[in-house]
């Protein structure tokens, strides 16, 4: 791609929001303002994508130094997300006819978008519709689930803290349970999220280990639901150890398949809603052996937990921003800023750079050989690759026993266009 002189840039967050997405964009602003000779201002998406096509844009040089270096210790989506989907390029032609005409009247010459699976898609059909309009565009993906289902990156951004905080929660809980196992809770579930691919959950196996050992049994969306094998190992637990612990993912599923939790419903991009695997997996287990039962359900918390995140992924997650910025300068377009592990013992790592056509649609599933034989558990291997992404702590400054984050001013740009866009 020929390099132009000194164009804006535009940044925008997509899907669910982690504890770690901020520090990314920190990542991205912090080094664009370092090269103020090739990238003028950084205009962020209000509610991400859909402020393109609204032309709902912020100006965050209008935010200090000091600010933007608080986005680092800040969860959830400093500028906005969204969960918007947008349509094949034969299919709606004017959506991305709509982003070139805003960037164009913006002189946007670099596009970066921070999500998952459909925001990669997104970032390459707006890298090939621009191509195929002759618009200059650096389009660049930035990894961000706390699925951890992105192909060719060895994590993603916005895991480590997850699972670092559902591995806590249950050592935390379990310590709970057996204090009050002998006369009431004798079983304890934790829901947590992963519709397709059970990386959460097998972070939650990590609550576990020689020096801490906990009756635990995982149910992941990889191996299908065994109702007779899983009540036998609940049982066994509970008879040998006096309590059990069980983890299941939000997508566990039945032997034909079906979410056990689908709650016949649909978000926004066309996934099923999901109504609950916990309190399902806690009745069942009830109504076969009458145990006193809790459930918790971590929804929202288990991605919000800045207080706890890991330093591992809040280190992951700015360099991704930092890199995509420099790839950009560099030429490179059509791409992904993925991490590389290249070492386990010491953990090491890098940026490298991934196709989007090799990271669009697609998902890394929870490997077999991370999940012991009976389905209930995770591996050494298992254990070996999660050990690195929950360690170490980076902790928010805290003022009269709370952490302090900070809330941009989101100073809008005055808009160019005569015409508005109907979303």
């Amino acid at each position: 791609m020929k390099k132009t002189a000194c164009r804006n840039a535009f940044y925008a967050q997509s899907g669910g929001v982690t504890a770690v997405i901020n520090a990314t964009a920190a990542g991205v602003i912090e080094t664009a303002r370092a090269h103020k000779s090739r990238i003028g201002k950084v205009y962020a998406g209000r509610n991400g994508i859909i402020g393109a096509l609204t032309e709902d844009l912020i100006d965050t040089s209008r935010e200090s130094a000091r600010a933007i270096a608080a986005l680092k210790h800040t969860p959830a989506g400093a500028f906005g997300s969204c969960r918007y989907k947008l349509k094949g390029l034969d299919e709606n032609r004017a959506q991305y006819q709509r982003l070139i005409d805003v960037f164009r009247a913006h002189d946007i010459g670099y596009f970066f978008y921070n999500g998952g699976n459909d925001s990669a898609d997104t970032c390459l059909k707006v890298s090939q519709i621009a191509q195929r309009l002759g618009y200059p565009l650096a389009a660049l993906h930035l990894p961000k689930t706390v699925d951890n289902d992105l192909a060719v990156t060895d994590n993603c951004p916005g895991f480590g803290s997850v699972a670092k905080y559902v591995a806590t929660s249950m050592r935390e809980a379990a310590f709970d349970v057996a204090s009050m196992a002998r006369t009431s809770t004798k079983v304890f579930v934790l829901e947590v999220m992963g519709r397709h691919a059970g990386w959460i959950t097998a972070a939650v196996g990590m609550a576990e280990d020689a020096g801490t050992p906990i009756p635990l049994v995982l149910l992941f969306p990889e191996i299908a639901f065994d109702e007779t094998k899983f009540l036998a190992a609940v049982d066994d637990r509970v008879k040998r150890f006096g309590y059990c612990c069980i983890g299941v993912s939000e997508g566990v599923k039945n032997a034909q398949g079906r979410l056990m939790a689908e709650a016949g419903t649909q978000d926004a991009f066309g996934h099923a809603q999901l109504g609950g695997a916990g309190p399902l997996i806690a009745k069942l287990v009830n109504d076969r052996f009458g145990y006193k039962y809790h459930w918790a359900v971590a929804d929202y918390l288990q991605r919000a937990a800045r207080h706890l995140a890991s330093k591992t992924d809040v280190a992951h997650a700015y360099a991704v921003g930092k890199a995509a910025v420099l790839f950009a300068l560099a030429g490179h377009h059509g791409v992904m800023t993925a991490i590389e592990r290249t070492s386990d013992k010491p953990y090491r790592w890098k940026i490298a750079i991934a196709p989007l056509d090799k990271v669009a649609n697609v998902e890394k599933m929870l490997p077999r050989d991370y999940i012991t034989k009976d389905g209930f558990g995770i591996t050494a291997k298992a254990r070996g690759y999660l050990a690195p992404l929950i360690r170490g702590e980076d902790f928010p400054p805290f003022r009269d026993g709370l952490p302090q984050y900070i809330r941009l001013k989101n100073v809008a740009v005055p808009k160019k266009l005569a015409t508005g866009f109907v979303i």
